[in-house]
């Protein structure tokens, strides 16, 4: 480039003024943080963000969202009220060319410079070393927007000179507080347009964005070129419309409501019940009303240690790899690996001994106390702490007959207490024998011993 490349744009820095023909989206963007929704761990009261912004003492940041989390909409909030001089530019088009040509400006400049670069991850590892030394002496100011993790994406040398700020996908009341904004807003949004939303259609298409506040106002404007004019000549919206707009059919589905928690526990209820088809259908169906895929794979993984356990040890694993997978690959492709992890725990052997193992540990961790560790099994790295008793009497499992020592491990309050009872199916039917060969070895010791 030959000139900074400023995102946002004349029409709208700085004068907040309307501009027709920007998309709804865009001409909406936050001015100002009382504009703002969502991310209040950024920038509510107090917080980090919101303090540098008022004090206008920002420091090189990476912000690190999903799309229409907010990330270039703080860029442009910056942008309004810094002092400094505010350039930005997208990794898209950009090289290392122009990084030096903003820095060369920069140098002849008297107050600094902030340097905005959109999806920073795309630039490669020569392209983000060239920023570092004018970091390292003041030369710019560093703001990098990226969807992807910046652990990978973003050199270890440039991470260490920013600090990383995680934005969240908005939830569906952000997403509807945007909504009703722009529908109430008669000079930047929808307000001469639209005379209303009906419920029905506003829960599709908040469910819909999936926490995208620019997916949501896209579709919103849409939906209003393809709704129908009332008597007033303004538009009534309706989920039809909705569904045009997005392309997609609505199912009855609130990501908030009864209408969720049914699903979920469908699907829950059908794996455990080894009902591999319904399993598939109900996950069809939270995809379909525009439910987030990972929260599906969260609860699947979770199925796998509550509900299968050590019965199928491999079904944590699978149900781990399909959450990578997804968030590798994402929509949809990814969503088949989900759609594979719920068949395969649909079709894993069951126990729940472990959900009622670890539950019941847990009522008796807080029901007795802070039992003392025994003073066999205590840790002793220092001499004082030897010859106190820490350590004495330990048995090393591995010189033991059977390579099994018998040792007491509980407090003694707990000697003989048994939480985990594996079930008779799949790998724990294993593990139980293995149990009662550990148990007879015991016994064998004590008796050994006149106990």
């Amino acid at each position: 480039m030959t000139e900074e490349i400023d995102l946002f744009g004349d029409d709208t820095k700085d004068t907040g003024r309307t501009v027709k023909k920007q998309p709804l989206a865009e001409r909406f963007r936050p001015m100002t943080l009382d504009e703002f929704v969502g991310q209040e761990h950024l920038v509510g009261e107090n917080a980090f963000l919101s303090e540098a912004i008022r004090k206008d003492e920002i420091s090189s940041i990476i912000l690190w969202g999903p799309p229409g989390s907010g990330k270039t909409t703080l860029a442009r909030i910056i942008s309004n009220t810094t002092n400094a001089e505010f350039v930005s530019f997208s990794a898209v088009v950009s090289g290392v060319k122009d990084i030096r040509e903003v820095v060369g400006r920069a140098k002849t400049r008297s107050r600094k410079t902030i340097l905005f670069v959109d999806e920073i991850h795309r630039f490669n590892k020569a392209q983000q070393d060239a920023f570092l030394p004018y970091i390292e002496d003041g030369t710019i100011v560093l703001i990098g927007a990226t969807t992807e993790n910046p652990s990978f994406e973003v050199n270890s040398p440039l991470l260490s000179r920013s600090r990383v700020l995680v934005l969240n996908p908005l939830s569906d009341e952000q997403v509807e507080t945007i909504v009703k904004r722009a529908l109430g807003d008669t000079e930047r949004g929808l307000g001469n347009d639209v005379e209303k939303i009906g419920d029905d259609a506003l829960d599709a298409l908040v469910s819909f964005s999936g926490g995208d506040a620019r997916r949501a106002l896209n579709t919103l404007e849409q939906a209003a070129l393809l709704g129908k004019k009332g008597p007033g000549g303004k538009t009534v919206i309706t989920v039809t419309d909705v569904e045009r707009a997005s392309q997609k059919r609505m199912l009855r589905y609130d990501r908030a409501g009864e209408e969720h928690f049914n699903i979920i526990s469908a699907i829950h209820k059908s794996m455990r019940g080894s009902d591999p088809d319904a399993a598939l259908y109900w996950f069809a169906r939270m995809l379909e009303g525009g439910e987030d895929p990972l929260y599906v794979a969260r609860r699947v993984v979770r199925f796998a240690s509550e509900d299968i356990g050590n019965a199928d040890p491999q079904a944590l694993q699978v149900a781990l790899a399909a959450t990578d997978a997804y968030r590798f690959l994402g929509t949809p492709e990814g969503e088949l690996a989900i759609a594979q992890a719920i068949v395969y725990c649909a079709t894993a052997p069951k126990s729940n001994a472990m959900y009622t193992a670890y539950g019941t540990a847990r009522k008796d961790a807080r029901a007795h106390g802070e039992l003392p560790v025994p003073m066999h099994i205590r840790n002793a790295p220092t001499r004082l702490m030897k010859d106190i008793g820490y350590g004495a009497g330990y048995e090393y499992d591995h010189e033991s007959e059977y390579g099994y020592s018998g040792q007491e491990h509980l407090p003694d309050k707990l000697i003989g207490t048994t939480y985990y009872r594996p079930s008779r199916y799949g790998f724990e039917k294993t593990i139980a024998e293995r149990i009662k060969w550990w148990a007879d070895r015991k016994r064998e010791v004590r008796e050994k011993n006149g106990e």
